[in-house]
């Protein structure tokens, strides 16, 4: 018995060999571009005057659209709940959630369109890519025994 341990063990040391592994980044084949319109109405703004106004409608489809393209890349966390008493449904509610951070969308349009303000946004993928260069995606090389 004790012949067999001694053979396992003798065995496994030898495969514990050190190594260097090498990896390089990978580009994806392809990068998609995302788009998202958001819109704010101007008059029920709050503001003193209809520049203000218009400022903070404009900076509210902003974050509108910053919302659709966080759903769109991070998708949307929903509860839903229901309360029935005496086979009756009394209470249905639902919310909705969005969390995520977005880097690198830019504005292509902002314009005001009767009593709305519309800003219309774009996420391309290979500017999302180029930021994250510091955590790279990568695969193996090459591995060294030594």
């Amino acid at each position: 018995m004790r012949a067999w341990i001694a053979l396992v063990a003798v065995l496994l040391a030898g495969c514990a060999n050190d190594r260097h592994v090498e990896y390089e980044t990978l580009a994806p084949d392809t990068f998609p571009v995302l788009t998202a319109t958001g819109i704010a109405p101007l008059s029920s703004q709050l503001g003193s005057n209809d520049e203000e106004k218009m400022r903070r409608a404009m900076r509210a489809a902003k974050l509108d659209a910053y919302r659709e393209l966080a759903e769109q890349v991070y998708g949307q966390h929903i509860q839903g709940q229901s309360n029935v008493n005496e086979m009756v449904l009394r209470d249905d509610s639902f919310r909705a959630q969005v969390d995520g951070v977005i880097r690198g969308a830019r504005v292509v349009r902002a314009y005001p369109v009767g009593d709305s303000y519309v800003t219309e946004m774009e996420l391309d993928f290979a500017t999302v890519w180029a930021l994250y260069q510091q955590q790279p995606r990568q695969r193996i090389k090459k591995v060294t025994y030594y």
